[in-house]
């Protein structure tokens, strides 16, 4: 095995927000029905991966913190395997998304794998394979193959592109509490009647249509996860308070975020608030994703499509 061989790239994992997320029905496999609007932000992981063509496949991880079965690993094992590529897998992972916050930083994790793996080890896999792959690993993975604004509906793994709206700064705290998903799942079920859903139907189209989050966007996890832990309902009022428009949990909870006019707006918000963990970032929309990631991956890829095509195919 030669370094000389080895190939390398250092990229990032963004985090999304979720503008709206409606709950239905529980479906036959067992999970629910949803409609969301998904957001890439600027907050984000940072991966470091090589590889290096091998008779047999070695995949290492150092990683900080340690996250045990890091979807990291299965999802370069599963790309390797679907590309029948054999080689050694280096990564250094460092997390800055926290974790369990509903921010989709382990999806986010995976899918960066997933887009720069094949591009240094010479395979190709077209946007429908990687998609195909994410599904397995995560419901959240297929929207990090795509990135910016766009609609999620079943299980959140049916994507459509949503036009991306202005630009705009968010204020993202994250409270040292970790909230359960199956819980907060089994506390919304009794209450998920058929008129119900067609409300929400109804009320997501509207946001859905509206480029930019309104004061009507909601998080049906919200009622159950906030009765349960009223710092949470608390910390929204308090984004309201300082201007965020809207303020919202994002997924299951448990980290909030508000939107704001600008990064001034934004530094105030933060000064009122005093929370040991709040994160200032940015909205990101689909055509600077990709552009952020064929600049991370410039040296080894091709042309300006998406996926990434590597110049080793």
């Amino acid at each position: 095995m030669s370094a000389s061989r080895t190939r390398r790239a250092r990229v990032r994992a963004l985090a999304k927000i979720n503008l709206d997320l409606r709950v239905l029905a529980r479906r036959d496999d067992g999970y629910h029905e949803l409609r969301t609007i998904f957001q890439t932000v600027s907050l984000a992981d940072t991966l470091e991966i090589a590889f290096t063509p091998a008779s047999e496949t070695v995949i290492e991880l150092d990683q900080d913190p340690v996250i045990e079965d890091n979807l990291v690993i299965r999802a370069a094992r599963v790309a390797l395997e679907t590309m029948a590529v054999r080689g050694r897998v280096q990564m250094r992972l460092a997390k800055r998304i926290p974790l369990g916050a509903g921010l989709g930083g382990g999806s986010s994790d995976a899918a960066a794998v997933l887009l720069a793996l094949p591009v240094l080890a010479g395979g190709a896999l077209d946007l429908a394979a990687l998609m195909a792959v994410g599904q397995q690993l995560g419901s959240d993975v297929p929207f990090f193959l795509l990135g910016g604004r766009a609609a999620g509906i079943g299980r959140g793994t049916e994507l459509f592109p949503l036009p991306d709206g202005p630009a705009a700064r968010a204020l993202l705290v994250a409270p040292e509490v970790h909230v359960s998903t199956a819980a907060a799942y089994r506390a919304l079920s009794p209450g998920l009647t058929t008129e119900l859903q067609q409300n929400k139907i109804f009320s997501f189209q509207s946001q859905a249509w509206d480029v930019s989050p309104g004061v009507s966007a909601e998080n049906d996890f919200e009622p159950a996860v906030f009765a349960q832990y009223p710092r949470l309902a608390e910390l929204k009022q308090r984004l309201l308070r300082a201007g965020a428009a809207p303020a919202l949990m994002t997924g299951s909870g448990s980290a909030l975020f508000g939107l704001f006019r600008d990064a001034a707006a934004v530094s105030r918000a933060i000064a009122s608030l005093g929370e040991p963990r709040v994160f200032p970032m940015s909205l990101v929309s689909r055509a600077r994703y990709r552009s952020l990631w064929r600049r991370w991956l410039q040296e080894h890829c091709r042309g300006n499509i998406w996926p990434p095509l590597s110049r080793y195919a």
